[in-house]
């Protein structure tokens, strides 16, 4: 089902080069990449663990992302955590904006410029050089799975370089490593400047919450793999949990929001219901207009006059 016209897609599986909990400031640079990913609303948001898998579980569990094994859990090329996001993205978003755990310091912003840039691969650039992360249209996933050459991601990317649009950036974030330690030090004020924002905790609530960023994850989860179980693996979430939520939200509207279906040739699974489907599309849709209106009067109102 396409929920969202972007999602993205962090790849944070190497055991042998990946540092997705190296605390850059106060925060593991993963959380990083998710914050600035969420300021320039993108959903669903998926990470590809391996080190440090349960860590990054725990870190993120209440940050509405998406987690997904790595198939070589040992020494994943970053080629192959590609495949498995794009894999599961697939159809899902018109674009994908793809960052290795790696590269954390490229800013909200930039992001937001390679959203607003057309084209099937957007890089950006500093002084010539190309960095992260790069946006990836939804119809060049087929060539990007396709490819076994050489160079891995580089290689892949290298062959359909007639369709890239190179974009300058003026942020050296999308250079900086964190195997240069000192880049990371001198960048963070400045990037601690860019990821500034304001937080919009939305819900639907009467007497109390029954819906949340949490439960909208749940239900595009269901939606996605028809298994209650599965969806709640994917997110990090107690099977029971899920159950109280789903229960409290349907006595709240008042219809199924899901279909339990039970045994059959092919073993119960779970489903979201028309009305549920419907629920589902038409809040992210007012929860994208509420987002793109709340950065619009806080650039206005605190960044253009530098009240902050």
């Amino acid at each position: 089902m396409k929920i969202s016209k972007f999602g993205g897609l962090i790849a944070a599986a190497s055991k042998k080069a990946a540092l997705p909990m190296l605390k850059v400031g106060t925060i593991p640079v993963i959380k990083r990449i998710v914050i600035s990913f969420q300021q320039a609303g993108i959903f669903p948001i998926v990470v590809i663990t391996g080190v440090d898998e349960d860590e990054v579980k725990y870190q993120l569990s209440n940050y509405g992302v998406i987690f997904i094994s790595s198939e070589q859990p040992e020494q994943p090329q970053l080629l192959d955590s590609v495949k498995i996001g794009l894999r599961y993205l697939s159809g899902k978003c018109d674009r994908i904006a793809f960052a290795p755990v790696n590269v954390p310091m490229f800013t909200p912003d930039t992001l937001i410029r390679l959203k607003n840039t057309a084209g099937e691969i957007v890089t950006p650039s500093y002084r010539r050089r190309g960095g992260h992360p790069v946006m990836l249209s939804d119809s060049i996933i087929p060539e990007i799975l396709a490819y076994s050459g050489e160079d891995g991601l580089r290689g892949a990317l290298r062959t359909l370089d007639a369709r890239r649009i190179w974009l300058p950036v003026e942020d050296e974030g999308v250079l900086t490593s964190v195997h240069n330690r000192e880049q990371l030090q001198d960048r963070l004020a400045e990037h601690n400047n860019a990821i500034l924002h304001p937080v919009i905790r939305m819900s639907i609530e009467r007497e109390f919450a029954f819906f949340n960023a949490r439960l909208k994850l749940l239900l595009f989860l269901i939606a996605d793999t028809h298994n209650m179980r599965q969806a709640c693996g994917a997110m990090s979430l107690s099977y029971g949990k899920a159950w109280d939520m789903i229960n409290r939200l349907e006595i709240e509207l008042g219809y199924a929001v899901v279909e339990r279906r039970q045994g059959g040739r092919h073993g119960g699974n779970t489903v979201l219901t028309e009305r549920g489907t419907a629920f589902l599309l038409a809040y992210q849709q007012f929860e994208e207009e509420i987002f793109h209106y709340t950065q619009s009067r806080f650039q206005e109102t605190f960044l253009t006059t530098k009240i902050l």
